[in-house]
């Protein structure tokens, strides 16, 4: 899969990471992260011109996002249900309306850059949500140019090792996913004690303070 994209992008250049790039922000599972570091190398050997890598693949990434979202808000949770029993990613749906109850915009921002496989599906949760549109656009459109700008150039600055950066940054992005969720789960536990402790201290208080 990724050999047969990283030559649709030598040949077609700007329009195939565009509508790449849009697809795998919309759910399907492309590997964006090595088209956008390849298209950077690209670059600066004089394949492809920056100006049009860059903006063609904010564009596509922006797109991509706005259909996941859209398809949600009006689709609803049964149109993505339906959708997850074809493709898979049921299992990143619960993360991901976990992550958006809990971070909102700042998750979505960081969801772009940060923690990339998160993305697409922060998208449809959004949507779900009826997450404000607005804000779901403004914080988008940060995270996206901070993601494409950033693996470009990592791209462009070491193009002769493209495959190792690649792999180093995907797997750094799973990592951090797994600690968010490990200190997101770390919290609700320990809310739940809380609560049960402070019902056991009201229980122990009512025994030892009966009525008159």
């Amino acid at each position: 899969m990724t050999d047969q994209l990283l030559s649709w992008l030598s040949l077609y250049g700007a329009g195939a990471l565009f509508a790449i790039l849009m697809v795998a922000s919309a759910g399907v599972p492309f590997p964006a992260t090595v088209l956008l570091v390849a298209a950077g190398s690209f670059t600066n050997q004089g394949e492809m011109k920056l100006w049009q890598v860059l903006l063609s693949g904010i564009a596509g990434a922006i797109a991509g996002d706005q259909l996941g979202y859209a398809l949600a808000r009006w689709g609803g949770r049964r149109l993505v249900k339906r959708i997850t029993d074809h493709i898979g990613g049921a299992e990143m749906i619960e993360k991901a309306e976990t992550f958006t109850r809990k971070w909102g915009g700042a998750g979505i921002f960081f969801s772009r850059w940060l923690i990339t496989p998160l993305g697409p599906w922060l998208n449809v949760t959004s949507g779900i949500a009826s997450y404000s549109w607005p804000r779901f656009v403004l914080w988008d459109v940060l995270g996206e140019i901070l993601w494409v700008v950033l693996y470009v150039m990592l791209g462009y600055t070491f193009s002769d090792r493209v495959q190792a950066i690649a792999e180093i940054l995907g797997n750094l992005a799973w990592v951090i996913l797994g600690l968010i969720v490990v200190v997101i789960l770390g919290w609700k536990i320990v809310q739940y004690l809380r609560s049960q402790n402070s019902v056991s201290t009201e229980q122990t208080k009512t025994l030892a303070d009966p009525a008159p």
